[in-house]
């Protein structure tokens, strides 16, 4: 079996790649970046695809960030993610011999969904206004994915992530998901033998969260069991403050000033639990817990600077 994983620099795709490749069921798995293929230009995508023919092909491709990042560059976040996935979907329209697994967002689900939150729950209400338009751009390749499997016959499975982290994510400070820029920013405390450390919102809002590789692990159960669900969720199932989070992290980086919550700042979303029981009844669960999870990505991260 052939793989083609687009976006394979990032925190999924390299996962994916990493994986992929300690495992015997495959025949070659493939990289691409923006150095090799521009997704934003369809014929490029169309080539890439084709030339390599492979047998299924896995777009981890995004833009992506935080609340501030999400919030503040919201017309990127929508337009570029699109571009990609509708280039690589239309690419694949008469190709449906060739199996997608795209990778989505639990930020596709409404704001006000109840936890834990189940596939069933997607588009039954308004989504969470701090990153709707990366939302909508998810939600869109969903409906175009629909629609090739019903018109054309194409095998399309949607993967729905809690909050990942891991090694080769995005550690800037003003563009990261909340692991990552506790860490970079925590570590340049402690370096700057800062005393108080300052963090968005109250702290309250709980997370789940998901090791990257984990992930990958859950994209390799998929193709080896020839799983085709239009939609699934993929989380560990455990919950975490940002408060219990941000002083985990402390702990892990050494830090030894105070944490400040800045009430301020928006909180995000109150709770975001998804359901991930149809994915564990089919025979996945996850390895990594967080602790585990948090000081591999702190050792990675120390290791890049260098």
């Amino acid at each position: 079996m052939k793989v083609l994983i687009f976006g394979s620099n990032g925190l999924v795709g390299s996962s994916v790649f990493k994986v992929l490749n300690t495992k015997s069921n495959y025949k070659e798995i493939i990289g691409s970046t923006r150095k090799d293929t521009n997704l934003f230009d369809y014929e490029e995508t169309f080539n890439r695809i084709n030339q390599t023919r492979p047998d299924v092909v896995v777009n981890a491709a995004a833009k992506v960030g935080g609340i501030l990042a999400n919030n503040t560059l919201r017309s990127e976040f929508i337009i570029e993610n699109l571009k990609i996935n509708l280039n690589i979907l239309e690419s694949l329209k008469l190709l449906p011999q060739i199996k997608l697994i795209n990778l989505g967002s639990s930020c596709i689900y409404p704001l006000d969904a109840k936890n834990p939150i189940k596939e069933d729950y997607v588009m039954t209400g308004s989504l969470e206004p701090t990153n709707s338009p990366y939302a909508m751009a998810k939600l869109t390749a969903i409906e175009i994915g629909d629609a090739l499997t019903k018109q054309y016959g194409n095998k399309i499975v949607n993967l729905m992530p809690t909050n990942l982290y891991g090694p080769n994510d995005n550690f800037s400070e003003n563009e990261s998901h909340v692991i990552p820029g506790l860490i970079s920013r925590m570590h340049k405390a402690k370096q700057e033998n800062i005393d108080a450390f300052n963090i968005w919102g109250t702290g309250k809002p709980l997370r789940e969260f998901l090791y990257a590789e984990d992930l990958a692990e859950a994209i390799d159960f998929v193709i080896q069991n020839d799983i085709n669900e239009k939609l699934l969720n993929v989380g560990s199932g455990i919950e975490i403050s940002i408060s219990e989070l941000s002083n985990l992290i402390k702990e892990i980086v050494g830090f030894e000033g105070e944490l400040k919550f800045d009430s301020s700042k928006p909180d995000g979303n109150p709770r975001k639990l998804l359901d991930t029981s149809k994915l564990f009844n089919l025979g996945w669960s996850p390895k990594t817990n967080l602790e585990n999870g948090l000081d591999k990505t702190y050792k990675w991260f120390i290791e890049s600077l260098s």
